[in-house]
C-alpha cells in the first residue's frame, strides 16, 4: 500500500473517531442534564405537594380540636391530596399521610378540647402533633431520592 494512502485512511480514522467521541460525549452530556432536570423538577413538586398536604392536614387538624363537625370539603382536598401522593411517592409516606387522615377523623369524633387542654398537650408532647411522622417520612424522601 502506497504510503500517501495510509497516511489518508489513518488521517480520515482519527476524524471519524474524533468526531464520534465529540458526538459521544454532547449525547451523555445532555442526557445527564436532562435527567438532572427532570429530577429537580420531580423533587420540587413532591416538595410542593408534602407542603399542600401539611397546611391543609393542619388546618383541619385544628377544626377538629375544637369542632365535632367536620368540614367534609376539607377532608376531601386531604384524600384527595394524599391519592395525589400515591403516584409519586413512597409507600411509607403515604402511609404516613393516611395516618395524619385517620387521626383528624378520630379527633372530630372525640370530645372538643379547650385550648388549656391543647396548652397541656403541647406541653407534654402527647398528642398535638400528628404531622410528626409525615414530615420526617416526607424529609426522608425528598433527601433519599
Amino acid at each position: 500500500m502506497d504510503g500517501a494512502y495510509l497516511s489518508a485512511l489513518s488521517a480520515l480514522a482519527g476524524s471519524v473517531i474524533g468526531g464520534l467521541t465529540s458526538g459521544v460525549t454532547t449525547w451523555l452530556n445532555q442526557h445527564f442534564q436532562a435527567r438532572a432536570e427532570r429530577r429537580g423538577r420531580e423533587i420540587s413538586e413532591r416538595a410542593d405537594l408534602f407542603r399542600d398536604f401539611i397546611v391543609a392536614a393542619s388546618k383541619a387538624y385544628g377544626e377538629a380540636v375544637v369542632s365535632d363537625e367536620p368540614r367534609i370539603e376539607e377532608l376531601v382536598a386531604l384524600y384527595a391530596t394524599v391519592s395525589r401522593m400515591r403516584v409519586s411517592c413512597s409507600p411509607r409516606t403515604v402511609a404516613r399521610a393516611e395516618e395524619v387522615v385517620r387521626v383528624t377523623v378520630d379527633t372530630y369524633l372525640a370530645p372538643n378540647r379547650t385550648i388549656r387542654e391543647a396548652h397541656e398537650l403541647a406541653r407534654s408532647g402527647t398528642g398535638i402533633d400528628p404531622l410528626k411522622d409525615f414530615a420526617e417520612a416526607a424529609r426522608e424522601e425528598l433527601h433519599s431520592r
